[in-house]
């Protein structure tokens, strides 16, 4: 339990830092929505398919696969789930199909009862100089509380 807690601090003061240092560098691009599918928190693991949709101004939306898992404290059940995300690029990076696919990291916390919030903290991505902004905020339904670290791999 120690261990978990003071990986999601780490993942706090990491994702704390990163932007200010990146924040001369780093432009928006655009807004990626995810839509995760029902699942079961199983105490200490979850894994859950996800499909988002990533929006850029005059461009066309392009649609990634994935997944979400969570180790750590992860209690209940989860129907419909909805995630956020502010996607950044390096200002000189040109955007190419799948710029998004790769694993992020970090950890997430969120408590539901009927319906509730959440928050993801996670930093990384692909090589091609795309991240997605370091926290999110979730909306869903169901019975949960968790706190987590997690990884998000998108495809």
């Amino acid at each position: 339990m120690k261990a978990i807690l003071a990986a999601a601090v780490a993942a706090l003061a990491i994702t704390a830092l990163v932007p200010a240092a990146q924040a001369d560098t780093r432009v928006r691009v655009g807004r990626l929505a995810c839509d995760v599918e029902p699942g079961i928190g199983l105490i200490i693991a979850s894994s859950k398919d996800l499909t988002c949709k990533f929006y850029r101004s005059g461009y066309k939306t392009e649609v990634y696969e994935g997944r979400i898992d969570k180790l750590g404290i992860d209690i209940g059940v989860t129907g419909y789930t909805h995630i956020e995300w502010l996607v950044f690029s390096a200002s000189n990076t040109k955007y190419g199909t799948g710029s998004l696919s790769g694993n992020y990291v970090g950890g997430s916390a969120e408590a539901t009862l009927g319906v509730g919030l959440g928050g993801n903290w996670l930093i990384g991505g692909s090589r091609r100089g795309y991240a997605l902004q370091p926290l999110s905020i979730q909306g869903q339904v169901g019975l949960n509380w968790a706190v987590t670290l997690t990884g998000l791999t998108l495809y």
